[in-house]
């Protein structure tokens, strides 16, 4: 279901400082809508909003849908919001952020939808940066930042819409993809999912979205992916893969001295020639081959596109570079589930390193609950590991689930780990054990980037007061 937005001139977005409204209400605004929203604390990103003309209101209060006539709301605003109890007794009609961006999809010929439990991101980023350097000019929506773009959105003027998929919530099915990429199915968000039999039938459901005359982009190496392949009827799929037999293939991958990947792609047993990435790690190999699938589908110089994956240097939270002080590398990334915190520090064994350091805060009491055996297998690769508490997101404690449970099932398989409670109590942890050539990894989805920051500026304040005395 969409809604004709063309009938409503003043929208109110009740949690318009979330990555994805912020960048839903930007495009609203360039196309004319008058555009306000609240969130309940000031941040970068509502600052920015307000530099742009964007009313911004702090806080939840119910005069704040006065001369709206629609109202949008993020998946984590409750019934009982005054600001919805408001809206419903004015009679004002309500949607949440994925009808919105559905209906903005509808709008454009070519709906690329960037769908999987991992990686959306990442690779939503390379397809863009390919697709601005093929001068398509697309409209994009990002779950994350790239300079390229100077943040995550861009308003394009073509039939091209370029956006992530999530399928938290059943969101992604009120889109209207003519592409949809499927990088891979895996058991998270298990407070709304039941098992991973759910999951692949929203999955399933998803690609079958798709028009006759579209395209499914799915990775064969992923076994949930297969499953749901299978089931598929009359559509124009299109495999890629390292292991399994697919239409694209990456064969003799090697990684150069800072851990980047280097490849052969092979369309149907015919070589394409050699790619090059700028960021780490085998998982970007995947990464790539959806962004070589899709950039080929649509019509992309081969060229072009080996340039512009080269170029991608990655998004900000994924696998990025913070600082060196004495000798010590400082990386934060995104990584919050199991399969990921894998992904991620395998690929840090190739980056130059003596140790990895790993700090980890686990994200949410329903996810670590669920996945606690998986969590406690995923720091093979770290030397040292230290979880902070559980950042609670959207949800409650309510008792059952901590990190010190966490830290006994590491150290029963042998892995150094410590529990740490807060912030500063880390960064003293961090320049007590590490040591010139270390790696230390701050890893989650809510604010651990904060400790590598802090441990960055913790010697800099140090030398300032040296320099004063």
């Amino acid at each position: 279901m969409s809604i004709d937005l063309n009938k409503y001139k003043n929208i109110h977005m009740v949690g318009i400082g979330g990555i994805s409204m912020s960048g839903l209400a930007e495009i609203l605004f360039k196309e004319g809508f008058n555009v306000s929203g609240c969130d309940i604390k000031s941040s970068n990103i509502t600052e920015k909003l307000k530099r742009d003309g964007i009313i911004v209101y702090l806080g939840h209060d119910p005069s704040h849908v006065t001369g709206a006539d629609l109202i949008v709301h993020t998946a984590a605003v409750k019934n009982d919001n005054p600001e919805i109890l408001k809206a419903k007794e004015l009679g004002i009609p309500i949607i949440d952020r994925a009808e919105l961006l559905g209906s903005l999809m509808k709008n454009y010929n070519y709906g690329i939808a960037v769908a999987g439990c991992h990686g959306k991101t990442t690779t939503t980023s390379m397809l863009a940066i390919t697709m601005q350097q093929a001068e398509l000019d697309p409209t994009i929506l990002l779950g994350g930042e790239i300079d390229d773009i100077g943040g995550n959105v861009r308003i394009g003027n073509s039939p091209y819409f370029l956006t992530e998929a999530c399928e938290y919530y059943d969101s992604f099915l009120k889109f209207y993809p003519y592409i949809a990429i499927v990088l891979n199915i895996d058991s998270d968000h298990l407070d709304y999912f039941k098992d991973i039999n759910q999951i692949k039938e929203s999955f399933l459901k998803f690609i079958s979205l798709v028009p006759d005359s579209g395209y499914i982009i799915a990775c064969n190496d992923n076994e949930h992916v297969r499953d749901i392949l299978k089931r598929v009827k009359d559509r124009n799929i299109i495999t890629y893969g390292i292991n399994w037999p697919s239409h694209y293939t990456a064969q003799n991958i090697t990684f150069n001295s800072n851990g980047y990947p280097e490849f052969d792609v092979f369309y149907n047993g015919q070589n394409l020639g050699k790619f090059k990435l700028s960021v780490p790690g085998q998982h970007n190999v995947y990464n790539a081959l959806a962004t070589i699938a899709a950039s080929i589908t649509i019509g992309i110089n081969m060229d072009i596109v080996k340039k512009a994956i080269k170029d991608f240097r990655g998004t900000h939270r994924r696998f990025e570079y913070k600082g060196n002080i004495n000798g010590i590398s400082v990386i934060d990334d995104y990584a919050h589930h199991p399969t990921e915190i894998k992904a991620t520090l395998k690929a840090a064994l190739n980056y130059p390193h003596k140790r990895i350091v790993c700090v980890f805060q686990p994200h949410t009491f329903s996810r670590t609950k669920a996945l606690l055996n998986e969590f406690s297998q995923a720091f093979d690769c770290a030397d040292h590991v230290i979880i902070t508490d559980i950042y609670a997101a959207r949800e409650k404690d309510n008792g059952i689930v901590n990190s010190k449970m966490l830290v006994d099932l590491l150290r029963q398989r042998g892995i150094d780990a410590e529990y740490v409670k807060t912030f500063d109590e880390v960064v003293n942890s961090l320049r007590q054990k590490a040591t010139k050539g270390d790696i230390i990894m701050t890893m989650g989805a809510g604010d651990i980037y904060k400790v590598g920051e802090m441990y960055l500026d913790s010697y800099k304040t140090k030398n300032i007061e040296q320099k004063i005395s």
